[in-house]
């Protein structure tokens, strides 16, 4: 999700590549996801020892103390805040600090154990990177940062659940609510087939601020990764064996692809 942060900048700044404001990005960047990511293993440290998945986290096998974590969490968030402050601006570094705010306690401690819609309200997060992207640039939001936004949250949807099919007696097992815990496969993937509709009907908003490079990837991208959402729905109303995982890889590849298009157009 952090690398979707380079082609906003690309597409704020069009036509010029300022390296070192990149990177500064990117550090302040970092900072905050490990920070979000360490605050949410140290949340969920319960749950992550019963799944096989998150087992081998350092919490799950307590060869960290949690209050150690704590700190650690909390430092590298306070970090993110102050160096996007001192080497971007100030709305960027108020942005960074309300993503990892949002991921912790909004979708962490509020969501995610108690409603199949966690993945969907709290995906948000996840697509906050290109909007401090587009403020570092800018110092401002535009329509174009929305519209960005409104991709990644339209494509969380899919692009989890088909994890969480693959891994669905993991969270039944811990207790977490995920639609394919509660909903049968048909459900569920027509609910992507869905999501994945929004999402390439939404990256084609972005057409008019990029160009041909762009509008030529986003359709033919978008008609790929929506043909493999569509045959994982077809083969659980026929009742096949499914391999939700390869449409989780697919739709990593797919975002890849787009927002590689939008940085080589911007550029």
């Amino acid at each position: 999700m952090l690398v979707t942060t380079i082609p906003a900048m690309l597409l704020a700044d069009r036509g010029r590549v300022d390296l070192l404001l990149i990177l500064n990005t990117l550090v302040g960047g970092i900072l905050a996801a490990g920070g979000a990511n360490t605050l949410n293993c140290v949340a969920d440290a319960d749950i992550d020892k019963v799944m096989k998945r998150t087992s081998a986290r350092p919490l799950a096998r307590s060869v960290v103390p949690r209050s150690h974590a704590l700190i650690f969490g909390l430092a590298l968030s306070v970090a993110s805040l102050f160096w996007l402050w001192w080497t971007t601006n100030l709305l960027s570094a108020h942005l960074a600090a309300a993503t990892i705010a949002f991921y912790v306690l909004v979708y962490t401690l509020l969501l995610k154990r108690r409603t199949t819609q966690n993945v969907v309200w709290g995906g948000a997060a996840g697509c906050m990177p290109v909007m401090i992207g587009w403020s570092a640039v800018t110092g401002t939001i535009g329509w174009q940062a929305l519209a960005m936004f409104a991709i990644i949250f339209f494509w969380t949807p899919p692009h989890t659940w088909a994890l969480a099919m693959r891994y669905r007696d993991d969270y039944e097992a811990a207790g977490v609510p995920m639609l394919p815990v509660v909903a049968t496969e048909e459900q569920v993937t027509r609910q992507m087939v869905f999501y994945t509709g929004a999402t390439v009907l939404v990256s084609f908003v972005l057409i008019p601020a990029a160009g041909l490079v762009y509008a030529g990837v986003a359709i033919l991208a978008g008609a790929w990764f929506a043909q493999r959402v569509w045959k994982l729905y077809r083969e659980t109303c026929a009742g096949k064996e499914v391999v939700p995982l390869k449409v989780f890889l697919q739709s990593n590849e797919y975002l890849a692809l787009l927002f590689c298009g939008l940085a080589i157009d911007a550029v």
